[in-house]
């Protein structure tokens, strides 16, 4: 069995899979509280699959974009079962993990993230015989993006209300946006997603991953007098 991580955000996800096919998942909203529930809530989807973490064969994680602290949070986790077991870690982008749901479509998916500062994170994707990344993650503003849409295109993801307005509202019958219901990521496509790169060969180094941040977090100056 391999075994899911997904912290990204305030939207976070486990998933356990056989060969990427999914055999329970647990989705849940943690706000700022990453660091104490993943751990348990790893027990919790072990125990309800009477699983044992030791018959894992690879873990999976989300890398990112997203928040500094979660991403932080699930990486870390991600690496220590993956040392300690001795078994593959293998990264998937957020935004690829939020995109795939749509990929039956044909059309271009364009995952959306809140990036604060009045900017997006984005990526474009589609499956054209293969999945193909066609534009990776990269930081936008929703009227930017929208100058570069000519085509029927998928928009998904946690995207902000005044963000789906603009886009509805600019491209019209080329913007397709889902419910918000159907967008919440899955950590079961980041099972499917894992295994397709695992399978390929692919897989991360321990020492060298690291988040995708689009923007360095900001950096503050220590308040103490020394």
């Amino acid at each position: 069995m391999e075994l899911s991580i997904d912290t990204s955000t305030s939207w976070a996800g486990l998933a356990l899979s056989q060969e990427g096919q999914l055999i329970a998942e647990l989705t849940w909203k943690p706000g700022q509280n990453h660091t104490s529930e993943t751990f348990p809530n790893i027990d919790k989807l072990l125990a309800m699959a009477k699983a044992d973490i030791h018959n894992m064969i690879a873990i999976f994680v989300a890398r990112g974009p997203g928040s500094y602290n979660g991403l932080r949070v699930g990486i870390s986790a991600a690496k220590g079962l993956a040392f300690s077991l001795s078994i593959p870690l293998v990264s998937v982008s957020t935004l690829e993990t939020e995109a795939y749901p749509f990929a039956f479509t044909g059309l271009p998916i364009c995952p959306l993230q809140d990036a604060g500062r009045g900017e997006i994170a984005s990526a474009l994707y589609r499956l054209d015989g293969n999945w193909k990344c066609l534009k990776e993650a990269h930081l936008t503003t929703a009227e930017s993006l929208c100058k570069e849409i000519a085509v029927k295109t998928v928009f998904c993801g946690e995207i902000p209300s005044a963000v789906a307005d603009i886009i509805k509202s600019t491209l019209g019958p080329r913007a397709i946006v889902p419910e918000w219901q159907e967008r919440v990521r899955r950590p079961g496509c980041l099972a499917a997603l894992g295994w397709l790169k695992l399978s390929s060969g692919q897989k991360d180094n321990l020492a060298t991953l690291q988040p995708i941040y689009l923007r360095q977090p900001p950096i503050t100056k220590s308040k103490k007098k020394y």
